[in-house]
């Protein structure tokens, strides 16, 4: 048949009735436009690329938009839909008609590729912002506009044409061009870049202009909003190399939490009317007014979606309808086709099927993305507002514990979240009734009044669903309660685990632990069980709702029902179900929202601090400053003026100078009364004044309100009467050290800069004041180490005087320092009194206030206030109050002398401080030999690296860590593996066999009833239609058999995942737990506390409750999928063609995202905690934030970790949009491509109608899940590292604890005499380091009192851990009552000994418990031990005596307590050698005496060997071992040694004194 433009009849041609009437004509005028374009623009895109190809990534600082953008792109995109409509009616037109008419259909297609031209020329054009090429556009339109309007005119000339649907079509094409001219004329108007004589200058936004902003989603053109085409480069680009902070950089100016926390505060103030100030603004107005417009927008595209959702059962419906009454028909002359044949036609409803699929994905993804984003939105609004709260709260609110840390880190982490939350799922809320409402009114529509049957089932199971769910958050609290017990014994057991391992009471504390966790996974039990249960109901309902709207047809239709309708159904049902299940999770969370509105409510309206005079500059500076949008400090806007800068901070005005005020006073308080706010007066009657540029000390006993007395200063109590008065340039320009020490999480030199700019000179003189020059040289990092809680712990001494040293570096007239020396010995005190005090700051002529203790620095004071219960006993001078006051002067000298004393002990001892950094320095010491086993690894690592090409780490970056995950498997035990694995196959097996049955019974139903034949049962012809009634029966009995299976697979699968997972997590943690409390202790020297920890807690609560149910999700996910397209293979194998490079894009799009994916979601995690951090950070040092007057800073510092926390969090839900419309516009593929295949081989006549409608609803079913396959996959990878920590910690060697002899092989009383050998010892910490020891031969007699000393890192303390075989002894050996220690089980050696330590340690629990957990001892031994410690008369005093509660580490008793407590423990463990590992380094003189009485006394007949730190404390004894680099090189009784002058013991006994 030939090509011909008009068609083979001669008619064709002529135009005797004038050319305009000939159709053929028309329609060749009408192709005039789009050749045209086509013309004129493919040379300026070729010329335009050409020239852009140099700067493809051309940036987009170029972007603009013109007017009318949107309209254009949407007016386009409507004109593409109408030329297909157009394209496919002259399609079937011309295959309807004899011979080939291309003009039917030859304009439409011209037509659509005319308008994708004009949408990349335009986008061309938009993004090299050259708008005078439009020009062409605005011809076209014109053009094309003209040449529609005359075919529409001609149409409408025509009488019988109002029933075609080609009249509609070109009315429709003639307003789409209209309204597209129309937008071009727009940009004429607004632009003026022709026919005017000066074009307007348009710049790009002023985002786009910032290099840094790189969230593009509000900048780019429609079509790349729609599919998040912008996100490519990031996405692909994570493959060769991570996502950094640095690569996702800041975001556009209106979604920075500044603008949005102006935007909701403006909301809220707006409540507040004049006439009633103090009402207080309900949080749900402002949040509307502030955030509602997107959430409307939102809530729009889902209505559009839930809508579009509905094409799929009527579109499956009509296509196997119509495939089953199709006829062939042909035409000769002209045909035109009317809209209601348009619709009979099975290949065009599949695409239109999808292209609603295709619009149906796009705005629901639209409508995820715009929630989520406001939710970001308004997560950082609210954070912002709660943070400025926090800055104004008053003191007393966090003293008197109405407002505590928990609470308002609770605020922070869980109800904002929880907002969040809920207004990502608030589209949900009125989106759900309406959808259920139409699938319901559907339902009825094809199966008449039995659908409601099953949608009854629906409906009133999802208040069972809702019950489940409400079980589920209560389980998971009473879970983490008992977690949280846990990961708190974990933690004290590491902590103490050298204690546990020297008394072989590891095994007694792991058990505890242990019955914590039996606890845990009792609930963790129930948990699994809601859960499979909440899986089951999801699976099972709608083959229960199937079941019984059949059931319930057949019993009133007495037949089964025809596969179009029984399809629709089953579409319909599983589009149902999702917003049931949906609406329990959107209604707990509804609840919570509430709940946590109503707690934010509270907290903005609780108490601020009082605007005192001074205070009447507006703090809150950094956020109202003239209401405009701030950057960030960090990438300042070089093109923009100075308002974008946050470093000049405006200070707040300074109240006027009163004229009686002198400039010798800087501070005076007059008449003051001052309350800490529950109305008891804490200071009365204050009158007092601080004289400028001199020292003032305040002094008073403990409790007298001297602390309180500064802060009343400072403006943090409230005044009930008086005041206090700043001298004009004073208040601006305070430091202040707090009592108890406050630092950032930051390096060191931040601490004490403090904002401030550097100045080395500074810097180095109050390093030197504050004597931190040799604490930082023990750092890792020097100064530049981290501190805090994700850093280093320091002492309580080295943190208070690294406040001290911040106060002394602030460049400001007055410091305040609230007793700096408390945590300090004597001669740091000295030190910093002399250097820091007396000559920095008296040097720099600085008001300085002291408060203090140390009466015996009075003599530096210029100004004296002496303090008693809350007034002010005395003001003036020393020499004032010696004159006038002497028996305070006399109480003064008593006390001084007392001190005098306690300062020659004091000097006679070793000062703390070089006991602090003796700890610090162990601790870095094992931390750097890890590290350099480290750097080593990882050097290697690299070289290994570097020897593979680029694409193997890329490819080790996208592999699935499959190793891992069947390491996860197998610990949940291979029979649970097994039946997992064969209950979801048979399963997903028996569902496909249950839609198959559907087929094919109502497709047989279907056949029957059209040929009018009767059906042959078992080979014999049937003679009326009881039998058909009969056949029915057969096919419906099998129906509810298949269905019954399915439902119980349903709850075997569910329950069969969940406790895989349960029993993969109860053996994980238990040997987890064994291997780490049996680990050597080097270990625990080389592995950092956090560490270990880890793993116990977040690890392992994802092990616990994250991976089983995303193990589930993906397993289903995966096999319905798999099981659909198996299905629609099965009808059409010539699917399988269309599939190949389906998997392909599917393979790279999953391969891409999950490796972005897991970047996107480590920025998130590790942008979180700096945040919490510093809210947490700011509520503890608010005293100290708001006596500098550093608000703002710390204020712009949260909006920036705001901003960076959301900019992570924003582009992981990009990323996860990216994907979703990619797989769902896949799974529009491929059900276009299963109802190509089914109609093609329909035609064919390969299989029954009914089967085309189980291939489309399969088809739909995949496209659901899809994207759920990635999603799971890639949270799969991401909670696999947990189990991969796991694992790497469980490949720890344990120590041996058998030992060659027998325990039973052991005397019951050995050691009995105490006698021990050391022959030719030597030791090491790990067969890969030096050894500590060098062949060390001694011999130590039974009860003897031996001493063992040497400098630090001698090996002394290595010693005392030989004796418990605790470091690897590899030559030598040590002999104990002739038995070889390297042959006795650890438990037996370890338990005979006994030792003190030099850091004392107690657990949590009570004082019998740490004395004796093992239960073995009378309380009458117990007794007798305490009295020896001279511990008998204060634990009497105790409630409950023996069962007196030690709160965490015994915190509750001073360390001189603690360490004869452990005293008193290693008495009751009667052995005959014991061992003082410089047990008396921390503890003062008095507890030191009472010790070496002990020892002499009490274990007068037992072997006792002392590590001494203070050699003083082991002259007398009876031999003394001296240590050098592990040797041992003196050996003789103490008088013997110090008698040689020569002699190392001399020597170092000299130096100490």
């Amino acid at each position: 048949m030939a090509l011909s433009f008009c068609g083979n009849n001669s008619t064709a041609y002529s135009v005797k009735n004038g050319v305009l009437n000939n159709p053929c004509f028309v329609d060749a005028l009408n192709l005039v436009p789009h050749v045209f374009l086509l013309f004129i623009t493919f040379p300026i895109l070729f010329i335009g690329w050409g020239s852009q190809s140099s700067k493809v990534q051309i940036h987009h600082n170029t972007w603009l938009h013109f007017p009318g953008h949107n309209m254009r792109w949407i007016l386009t995109f409507l004109l593409l839909l109408v030329h297909v409509c157009e394209f496919s009616e002259g399609i079937v037109c011309n295959m309807v008609m004899g011979t080939n008419h291309l003009h039917l259909f030859m304009p439409a297609f011209m037509g659509f590729v005319a308008a994708t031209t004009s949408v990349v020329y335009y986008h061309n054009i938009e993004t090299s912002n050259f708008p005078k090429l439009l020009l062409v556009l605005f011809i076209y339109w014109v053009l094309a506009f003209i040449t529609k309007s005359i075919k529409l005119w001609k149409f409408a000339e025509d009488k019988g044409a109002a029933q075609y649907l080609r009249l509609y079509i070109t009315a429709l094409l003639v307003i789409l061009y209209g309204l597209l001219m129309a937008v071009e004329i727009n940009v004429i108007r607004v632009r003026k870049y022709v026919f005017f004589a000066n074009p307007q200058k348009v710049k790009p936004p002023e985002d786009l202009q910032d290099l840094g902003v790189r969230f593009l989603q509000p900048f780019v053109n429609l079509l790349s909003k729609a599919t998040y085409w912008w996100m490519n480069p990031l996405i692909i680009g994570a493959h060769k190399r991570p996502i950094e902070l640095k690569k996702i950089g800041k975001l556009p100016i209106a979604m920075r939490a500044l603008t949005n926390y102006l935007r909701l505060k403006d909301a809220y103030e707006d409540q507040r009317t004049p006439e009633d100030p103090d009402r207080s603004p309900s949080i749900w107005r402002s949040m509307y007014r502030a955030f509602g417009r997107p959430i409307l927008l939102s809530s729009t595209f889902r209505y559009l979606a839930d809508l579009l959702g509905f094409a799929g059962p009527l579109c499956i419906s009509r296509i196997v309808e119509q495939l089953n009454s199709e006829k062939d028909v042909t035409h000769f002359e002209n045909y035109h086709m009317s809209s209601h044949e348009l619709l009979q036609n099975s290949s065009i409803l599949a695409v239109l099927l999808f292209l609603a699929l295709i619009l149906q994905r796009t705005f629901l993804q639209a409508s995820y993305y715009v929630t989520i984003e406001t939710g970001i939105n308004m997560r950082g609004a609210l954070l912002a507002m709660i943070y400025n709260k926090i800055l104004r709260l008053s003191t007393s609110n966090m003293s008197m514990g109405e407002m505590t840390l928990g609470q308002i880190n609770n605020l922070v982490a869980i109800e904002t979240n929880q907002l969040m939350w809920f207004l990502f799922l608030c589209p949900n809320l009125w989106a759900m009734p309406v959808q259920i409402v139409m699938g319901i009114i559907l339902l009825r529509h094809f199966m008449g009044s039995s659908a409601l049957v099953g949608a009854a089932v629906i409906v009133l199971l999802a208040p069972v669903q809702y019950l489940i769910a409400t079980k589920l958050a209560d389980t998971q609290k009473i879970t983490l309660e008992h977690s949280t017990d846990r990961v708190k014994k974990t933690t004290e057991i590491l902590k103490g685990i050298k204690l546990l391992k020297l008394y072989a009471w590891e095994n007694i504390f792991c058990d505890s632990v242990e019955e914590t966790r039996g606890k845990e996974l009792t609930s963790l039990r129930t948990f699994a069980f809601y859960t499979s249960m909440s899986i089951f109901m999801n699976a099972a309902i709608p083959i229960a709702a199937v079941l019984a709207t059949f059931v319930t047809y057949h019993i009133l239709n007495k037949e089964g029902p025809s596969p179009s309708q029984a399809f629709a159904a089953l579409s319909l049902f599983h589009i149902l179900v999702t917003p049931l299940f949906l609406l329990s999770t959107v209604v707990r969370f509804a609840v919570k929202a509430l709940v946590s509105v109503q707690k934010l409510g509270e907290f903005l309206q609780s108490d601020e601090i009082g605007d005192d005079s001074w205070r009447n500059g507006d703090i809150s500076v950094s956020f109202e400053a003239g209401k405009k949008p701030m950057g960030m400090t960090k990438a300042i806007n070089r093109k923009q003026p100075m308002r974008y800068q946050m470093d000049n901070y405006e200070q707040p005005t300074r109240r006027q100078m009163r004229p009686s005020e002198t400039e010798d006073v800087a501070v005076k308080v007059t008449g003051g009364s001052f309350t800490w706010g529950n109305n008891l007066l804490t200071l009365s009657d204050i009158n007092i004044r601080i004289p400028t540029g001199q020292l003032t000390m305040i002094v008073g006993q403990v409790g007298c309100g001297k602390s309180s007395l500064l802060l009343a200063m400072l403006g943090e109590m409230q005044a009930i009467e008086g005041g206090v008065y700043w001298s004009n340039k004073n208040r601006n320009s305070v430091a202040y050290a707090a009592q108890k020490s406050w630092l950032l999480n930051a390096t060191v030199e931040e601490n004490i800069t403090f904002g401030s700019p550097f100045n080395k000179q500074r810097y180095k003189a109050v390093i030197d004041a504050c004597s931190l020059q040799p604490d930082i040289d023990l750092l890792p990092f020097g100064d530049q180490t981290e501190i805090g809680e994700r850093g280093i712990n320091l002492s309580g001494g080295q943190r208070q005087r690294i406040c001290v040293a911040r106060a002394l570096y602030q460049n400001t007239n007055i410091v305040f320092l609230d007793d700096p020396f408390s945590a300090l010995d004597i001669h740091l005190s000295d030190h910093l009194m002399q250097e820091g005090i007396l000559k920095y700051l008296q040097d720099d002529k600085r008001t300085v206030v002291l408060v203090t203790h140390k009466l015996q620095y009075l003599i530096h004071a210029d100004w004296i206030i002496a303090m008693k219960d809350g007034t002010v006993l005395r003001e003036g001078t020393l020499k004032d109050i010696q004159t006038h006051d002497i028996e305070l002067y006399d109480h003064w000298k008593t006390l001084m002398n007392r001190q005098d004393q306690g300062l020659e002990k004091d000097i006679q001892q070793d000062s703390q401080t070089t006991l602090e950094r003796k700890t610090l320095r162990r601790a870095f010491y094992s931390r750097e030999a890890k590290n350099q086993i480290d750097d080593e690894d990882e050097e290697e690592e690299a070289e290994e690296e570097d020897d593979d090409n680029f694409s193997t780490t890329t490819n080790r970056r996208s592999k699935i860590p499959w190793k891992v995950c069947w390491c996860y498997l197998s610990s949940g035990g291979f029979f649970m593996v097994f039946l997992m694995i064969f209950s979801k196959l048979l399963k997903h097996s028996v569902i496909v066999a249950i839609d198959y049955w559907l087929a094919n019974w109502t497709s047989k139903l279907n056949n029957s009833a059209e040929t009018g034949t009767d059906m042959y049962i078992n080979g014999t012809r049937p003679t009326n239609t009881a039998v058909q009634v009969q056949y029915d029966s057969y096919y419906l009995l099998v129906f509810i058999i298949l269905c019954a299976a399915g439902i119980t697979l349903c709850l075997i699968t569910s329950l069969t995942v969940e406790f895989l997972g349960l029993s993969a997590a109860t053996n994980l943690h238990h040997n987890l737990l064994n291997k780490i409390i049996h680990a050597p202790i080097r270990f625990f020297d080389i592995t950092p506390l956090g560490q270990i920890l880890n793993r116990f807690s977040a690890d392992t609560n994802i092990i616990d409750q994250h991976i089983p149910s995303t193990l589930e999700s993906l397993t289903r996910s995966t096999l319905l999928c798999l099981s659909g397209i198996g299905v629609i293979a099965s009808i059409t194998p010539i699917f399988l063609v269309a599939l190949v490079p389906l998997a392909v894009a599917f393979y790279f799009i999953q391969k891409y995202f999950r490796v972005a994916s897991k970047d996107l979601q480590d920025l998130d995690d590790s942008t979180q905690l700096p945040l919490l951090c510093h809210f947490s950070e700011t509520a503890e040092g608010l005293t100290t934030i708001r006596a500098f007057r550093h608000e703002a800073r710390f204020k712009q510092r949260m909006l920036e970790l705001t901003d960076t926390n959301n900019t992570a969090y924003l582009f992981l839900s990009a990323a996860n949009r990216w994907l979703e419309v990619r797989t769902d516009y896949l799974g529009a593929v491929i059900v276009l491509a299963a109802a190509a295949a089914s109609i093609w081989s329909f035609h064919y006549g390969l299989h029954p109608g009914g089967l085309v409608g189980l291939g489309l609803t399969y088809a739909l079913t995949v496209t659901n899940y899809l994207n759920w396959v990635v999603r799971n996959l890639a949270d799969l990878e991401v909670q696999m590292a947990a189990v991969k920590k796991v694992n790497s910690f469980l490949s720890t060697e344990s120590e041996n604890y058998e030992g060659s002899m027998d325990a039973s092989q052991v005397p019951e009383n050995w050691p009995q005499d105490g006698e021990i050998k050391i022959q030719g010892l030597c030791v090491r910490y790990d067969p890969m380091l030096k050894p500590v020891l060098k062949h060390v031969n001694a011999y130590i007699k039974p009860g003897q009192k031996v001493g063992i000393c040497g400098r630090t890192g001698s090996g002394k303390s290595s010693l005392s851990l030989a004796f418990f075989n605790m470091v690897d002894i590899f030559e030598g050996k040590i002999i104990i009552d002739g038995i070889d220690i390297c042959k006795l089980p650890l438990q037996t050696l370890r338990s005979r000994l006994s030792i003190i330590l030099q850091d004392p340690v107690l657990f949590s629990g009570s004082i019998r418990f740490n004395l004796d957990p093992e239960k073995m001892c009378t309380d009458d031994r117990l007794w007798e031990a305490l009295e020896i410690a001279q511990l008998k008369n204060m634990v009497k005093a105790l409630p409950g005596g023996l069962d007196a509660v030690v709160t965490e580490g015994g915190e509750n008793f001073s360390v001189g307590q603690r360490q004869l407590f452990c005293l008193a423990r290693a008495f009751v463990r009667k052995s005959s050698i014991f061992i003082m590992d410089e047990a008396t380094a921390s503890i003062d003189m008095a507890t030191e005496n009472i010790l070496q009485k002990v020892v002499m006394t009490a274990f007068a007949d037992r072997t006792v060997v002392t590590i001494a730190h203070r050699v003083s404390s082991i002259l007398d004894a009876e031999q003394v071992l001296v240590f050098s680099s592990g040797i041992l090189v003196e050996s003789d009784s103490g008088p013997n040694l110090l008698a040689q002058e020569e002699s190392l013991f001399s020597v170092l006994v000299r130096t100490h004194k």
